[in-house]
């Protein structure tokens, strides 16, 4: 008898195990891992459909607390310290929310990292609140999707895009005095970083005759380095040294073509036809 219940027990548990289906998720989870500044953003949500529902202001209630998204928390871990709405924000990883109106949004970066639904949000702990305005696109997105656009060394836009309605959320992070730091630090060591030196002086309207000095001491330490020269005819150009430039940047073409590398030929020939 004792066999028998064993026996049966085995077989409910293989039946119950035979009966879980794996199925996909209907709103799949995302990670966007964006670098940027010194560090990098990482992004966690997920992306429910339209499926021919009516979004804002229906499926997501106009002027209450909404997720950013569906099934777990939405958040926004920063690498490194950033600026939004003005205010600086520690590394760390926060909660984004959102509260959706047919005027305007408020953007939320919480303290709590566990929002699921508007009855577990405390306003107290806020770090930061913004106001945006949604724009109307001339399109429908049916997956609800948020990304970095407008990526530069010191800022980007946080896009959130469902249905046909678009908010962006304006992220900056001051990295300037750090990056000065370090290049005062390095061109006091034996190996100076001459080149990456000059590309952030270019790059960021920083002192162009010390760009190009630099740019050429580089060079002088990798000859055969095409894209050093190329920067370097950048910066010539810049300096109203047209005749140097050109020449710098033929001598870019030159070596560029040798390695077979036909995106800097093609760089340097806009280059030479500018000057």
């Amino acid at each position: 008898m004792k066999k028998l219940v064993l026996l049966f027990g085995l077989c409910t548990a293989l039946m119950g195990a035979n009966a879980q289906v794996k199925v996909p998720a209907p709103s799949p989870a995302q990670t966007v891992k964006q670098e940027f500044g010194l560090s990098d953003i990482e992004l966690s949500y997920s992306r429910p459909a339209m499926k021919g529902r009516k979004i804002f202001g229906d499926l997501v209630p106009f002027d209450k607390v909404w997720r950013t998204g569906a099934n777990g928390a939405t958040t926004l871990t920063f690498g490194d310290e950033v600026i939004i709405g003005g205010k600086k924000i520690p590394a760390g990883k926060y909660g984004l929310l959102s509260i959706p109106g047919a005027d305007s949004w408020t953007l939320i970066i919480s303290k709590q990292t566990d929002v699921t639904s508007p009855a577990a949000y405390k306003q107290d702990q806020d770090v930061v609140r913004v106001n945006a305005k949604p724009m109307k696109l001339p399109f429908q997105l049916e997956n609800f999707s948020i990304s970095f656009e407008d990526v530069t060394a010191s800022s980007c836009e946080l896009a959130i895009i469902w249905d046909n309605t678009l908010v962006s959320l304006p992220i900056k992070t001051n990295i300037d005095s750090k990056v000065m730091a370090d290049i005062e630090k390095s061109m006091q060591s034996d190996k100076p970083a001459y080149f990456q030196a000059a590309f952030y002086y270019l790059e960021n309207g920083k002192d162009l005759d010390k760009a190009a000095d630099w740019f050429k001491k580089a060079a002088d330490a990798q000859p055969n380095a095409f894209w050093i020269k190329y920067q370097y005819a950048r910066a010539l150009a810049k300096l109203g040294k047209k005749n140097e430039a050109k020449q710098t940047a033929l001598a870019s073409k030159e070596l560029a073509a040798k390695a077979q590398n036909q995106d800097y030929v093609t760089l340097n020939e806009k280059l030479i036809s500018s000057l």
